[in-house]
């Protein structure tokens, strides 16, 4: 099948030489839950989109296992979808990140949990690489090269699932009537099936679209830390607001400023002909310009 890869093994499985952390499962944390009949998609509702098919509620990690246990014996067709995610390690599972280190540069990112029964994470992006590492259960993941952008068929950009948009194409049965470019999509595709200790790198803003399979299912993953204040979807909001809508030569004009200061490759020297004590938001990155940023613009947004 075009863009899959085989199941190869790429981390040992370990055993935690105590049972402590999964035994001691306390601390409260954010589920979802959803309708078994709705195969596990974690979706809008509505013509309009008005809603989602899914709530929210807090409840101990211990309290979503037990419900796990009693809901395996449920036939699938009529089992709720459960699903507690991003629930960090050393906070939910003290002693976690001791007993399971990673031995590979993730820049301080902290472990955390996705724990949950035969759940479908909608196609989306993270802003940063992210390792992930399944523990129990089997999951597929579908991958989507940044450029694919406009042929994923993005849902709203300001009221999203659960952070960053999502696509509004199913890929377990995508509608190619509706979203037609879908298909050139999937000729980028590239597909993963991972099982207890297999693990998969997803370098950031790669779209991606995972699958878990079973009546118990744990992943375990990584993002790399970094400032989630200075977003450059944020930007990309922005210039809908203040480029998108101007006239034709308008915008080819401000396209060759952000060529200029954003995307060419000499771009970070583009305040270099000035002396360094006044080239301001042109300097170099720093704390300190990211703060001088930030004001500037909080200022220019407040203005009527």
């Amino acid at each position: 099948e075009p863009g899959q890869i085989r199941r190869r093994r790429a981390i040992a499985t370990r055993r935690s030489p105590d049972a402590g952390p999964v035994r001691d499962l306390a601390a409260q944390h954010d589920r979802r839950v959803a309708q078994g009949d709705l195969g596990g998609k974690f979706f809008y509702r509505g013509d309009n989109l008005e809603g989602f098919n899914f709530h929210r509620e807090k409840a101990p990690l211990g309290v979503l296992l037990s419900e796990l246990l009693r809901l395996s014996d449920v036939p699938e067709a009529e089992r709720h979808i459960l699903y507690a995610n991003a629930a960090t390690a050393p906070e939910h599972l003290p002693g976690w990140a001791a007993a399971n280190p990673l031995d590979l540069p993730m820049g301080g990112a902290t472990p955390r949990l996705w724990i949950g029964n035969g759940s479908q994470t909608a196609t989306h992006y993270d802003g940063s690489t992210n390792l992930a590492c399944v523990v129990a259960g089997e999951r597929r993941f579908t991958l989507f090269p940044p450029d694919q952008v406009g042929n994923l068929y993005l849902g709203p950009l300001d009221r999203t699932l659960a952070g960053p948009p999502s696509s509004m194409v199913d890929p377990l049965a995508p509608d190619l009537e509706q979203y037609p470019r879908y298909a050139e999509a999937l000729g980028h595709a590239v597909v993963a099936d991972l099982g207890p200790g297999d693990a998969i790198f997803i370098p950031a803003i790669w779209w991606h679209h995972v699958q878990a399979f079973g009546t118990l299912n744990v992943l375990c993953n990584y993002w790399r830390a970094y400032d989630s204040s200075v977003s450059a979807f944020h930007a990309v909001v922005h210039a809908m607001m203040a480029v998108r809508d101007l006239p034709a030569a308008e915008k080819a004009g401000w396209r060759a400023w952000f060529e200029h200061y954003v995307f060419a490759d000499e771009a970070t020297a583009a305040g270099d002909h000035l002396p360094a004590p006044a080239r301001g938001v042109l300097g170099p990155a720093s704390q300190d310009r990211t703060e001088r940023i930030r004001g500037y613009l909080l200022k220019s947004l407040q203005r009527r």
